[in-house]
Formats: structure tokens, sequence, C-alpha cells
């Protein structure tokens, strides 16, 4: 029987088309929400492993304070919503294994974005994953008042009609 073992890897730079969507993203989501913030490439670590989403979604509220009243550094648990675009270089087990180690931890929504098959796969706690394309609306938290299909949503893609 194999063992299992955690080795750091280092996430391949983003390239245009995935850069665009997790920017579109991050507004869409900071412009629709006040009980949330979004954030890039946040380094989450809890429960023995870091993850870094292409956005992390996290309650204000969750954030800590230090002394000076500014952000502590080091976020210690999952976000609320962890979203992944996939790049080519990228394993798709791989990120799914981070969105579902997030999901065990308190993570209430996950997507997995994959701009060349223009399909976003969601995850929920207890839930199996689902599947969303074309006209098919996107789950989002509770809170955040985003309205989005995944056809849409892969319009941002398109250059011309933003």
């Amino acid at each position: 029987m194999g063992v299992c073992r955690w080795v750091a890897l280092q996430k391949p730079m983003p390239k245009t088309r995935h850069s665009i969507l997790q920017k579109r993203l991050l507004s869409e989501i900071d412009g629709n929400s006040s009980d949330y913030t979004a954030l890039p490439e946040l380094r989450c670590t809890f429960a023995g492993r870091s993850v870094v989403p292409d956005v992390a979604v996290i309650t204000w509220s969750r954030i800590g304070i230090n002394e000076a009243g500014e952000p502590e550094d080091n976020f210690i648990e999952a976000p609320d919503w962890s979203i992944a675009i996939l790049s080519l270089e990228q394993k798709a087990t791989r990120v799914i294994d981070n969105l579902l180690h997030c999901l065990r931890h308190g993570c209430k929504l996950g997507w997995l974005i994959d701009p060349d098959d223009y399909s976003v796969l969601t995850f929920t706690p207890q839930y199996e994953p689902d599947i969303c394309r074309g006209d098919r609306q996107l789950p989002v938290l509770e809170g955040v008042n985003l309205e989005v299909t995944a056809a849409q949503f892969f319009v941002w893609l398109k250059m011309g009609k933003r």
C-alpha cells in the first residue's frame, strides 16, 4: 500500500485568460458583497497544508487584526469560498484535491474553472461535484449578490464584449 506524501509545488504563473478571469472575479465579488472580500493568491494554511486559491473569498469578520489595526499576514483557516482557475500546466486532480481539502475544513463553496472547456466544476460540502456549462446558474455564497451563468462568465474573455 502506498504512502501519500505532500510535496510543496509551485503554481504555474498565470497567463492572459487566467489573469482576466481572476481580475474580473475579484471585482465582481467585491462589488456585490459587503460581507466578503475576494483576495488573489492568498496562502491559507490549515490542517497541515497550505493552499493558494486563485481567488480566496473570506468574510471580513474572519480576517484577524494586529495591534496596528492592520490585517494579520497569516491566514490560518480555510477560505469561505475557494476558486481555482485551471492552467494547462496544472494537474486537475491536484487542484481538485486542494478544493476538497478546503471543503473538509470549513470551506462552504469551491469552484474549479476550466477556461478551455468553458465549464465550472462546483463543490459544496456533503454534495457531489456539479458541472456548470451554458445557461446554468453558478452557485455563490449567501451574502454575495452575484447572479451569473457559466456562459455569461466566459463572455468576460471575449475581447470587446466586456
